[in-house]
C-alpha cells in the first residue's frame, strides 16, 4: 500500500459483515483492517450494514475498534458504536407479523418461526420448529415452545424488528419467492444467508438504513461505494455509485453488481480499496 494518498474517491464506504468484512472465522484481517484505516484517512466514512440486529453486532465493532453509525437489522436500526447508543429503530408491527405467517402457512403449511425483539439487547425467540443454520450468527436463542406447540405467543410478547421463517425442504430461494407472491403485499422478504429468509416491514433494506446514516453524515449515495454477498445486500449496492460483489456471492447479487472482488477469506473489500487509494496517490 502506499505511504501517500491525497483523497479517497469516495466520501461512504459501506460493507455487509458475514460473508463480506468478516471471514469465515468472523474475524477481520489486518490487512483489511489497514485498508479501511487508510481510506478514513484519506477522507472516506466506513459504515457496517448488516442484516444482524445490534446485540448480535456491538461485540464485532468493538472489537474492530469501530466509533461511527452502524446500520443494522436489515436497516431497522441505526446504532452509535462510539456511543453504545441506539438512535432510530422502525419496528415489525406484531399484529400484522401474525397475519402474515397465518396466510404464509395457509399457502405453504407449517413453518418454523423466530422473532429478533427490538433494543439493545434484543434476544431471539424461535419456536421449536425453528433450527438456525450452522454460521447463521444466532446466539442466545430461546425456543419457548416444542415443535407441536401451536401457541407462539412469546414470539410476539414484545417489540420485534423482523421475523426469520424456514420450511424444511425446500430451498431459500423458492421459500422466499412463495412468501413474496403470498405476503409481498404486506411485508418484505429478503434472503441474507442459509437458512435465513427474513419478513421485514414493507420497503424496509439496508438501503433505507444507509441512505439515513448517510444523510446524518451529509453524504449522498453518488459518493458510496459498497460491499455485499447475499440478496439483503442488492439494495445496497443499487443504491451506491458502486456496488460490489465478493466472490462467491449469491448469483443475484452478482447480476447487479458493478464488478466483482475477491472473497471474504481473500480481503475482496482490501484488494478495492487498496486499489483505489494507489488510484489515488499522486505519487503512483
Amino acid at each position: 500500500m502506499t505511504s501517500l494518498v491525497q483523497r479517497f474517491p469516495y466520501r461512504l464506504i459501506a460493507t455487509d459483515l458475514d460473508g463480506t468484512l468478516l471471514r469465515r472465522d468472523e474475524t477481520i484481517s489486518q490487512r483489511t483492517r489497514d485498508a479501511l484505516i487508510a481510506a478514513q484517512a484519506a477522507g472516506a466514512e466506513h459504515i457496517v450494514a448488516t442484516g444482524r440486529s445490534v446485540a448480535w453486532t456491538r461485540h464485532i465493532l468493538d472489537d474492530l475498534g469501530y466509533r461511527g453509525l452502524a446500520v443494522c437489522g436489515q436497516g431497522a436500526q441505526l446504532y452509535h458504536a462510539g456511543e453504545h447508543r441506539l438512535l432510530t429503530s422502525v419496528t415489525l408491527d406484531r399484529a400484522l407479523a401474525r397475519a402474515v405467517v397465518e396466510r404464509l402457512e395457509k399457502v405453504v403449511g407449517p413453518i418454523a418461526l423466530a422473532a429478533n425483539r427490538d433494543g439493545l439487547d434484543g434476544d431471539v425467540m424461535m419456536d421449536g420448529r425453528f433450527r438456525p443454520a450452522v454460521g447463521s450468527g444466532f446466539s442466545g436463542e430461546a425456543n419457548p415452545y416444542p415443535a407441536d406447540a401451536p401457541d407462539r405467543s412469546a414470539l410476539f410478547a414484545e417489540p420485534i424488528i423482523k421475523l426469520y421463517i424456514h420450511l424444511p425442504g425446500m430451498a431459500d430461494d423458492d421459500l422466499a419467492d412463495a412468501a413474496r407472491a403470498a405476503v409481498g403485499d404486506l411485508v418484505n422478504i429478503v434472503v441474507s444467508g442459509l437458512g435465513l429468509v427474513e419478513v421485514l416491514p414493507l420497503g424496509l433494506t439496508k438501503a433505507t438504513g444507509l441512505s439515513l446514516a448517510a444523510r446524518r453524515l451529509g453524504v449522498t449515495a453518488a459518493e458510496t461505494i459498497a460491499f455485499g454477498d447475499m440478496p439483503n445486500d442488492i439494495a445496497m449496492l443499487s443504491w451506491a455509485a458502486h456496488g460490489v460483489a465478493m466472490a462467491g456471492a449469491h448469483a443475484d447479487v452478482r447480476a447487479v453488481a458493478d464488478e466483482i472482488t475477491a472473497g471474504n477469506d481473500d480481503d475482496g473489500i482490501a484488494v478495492i480499496l487498496e486499489r483505489l487509494l494507489s488510484a489515488a496517490d499522486p505519487a503512483t
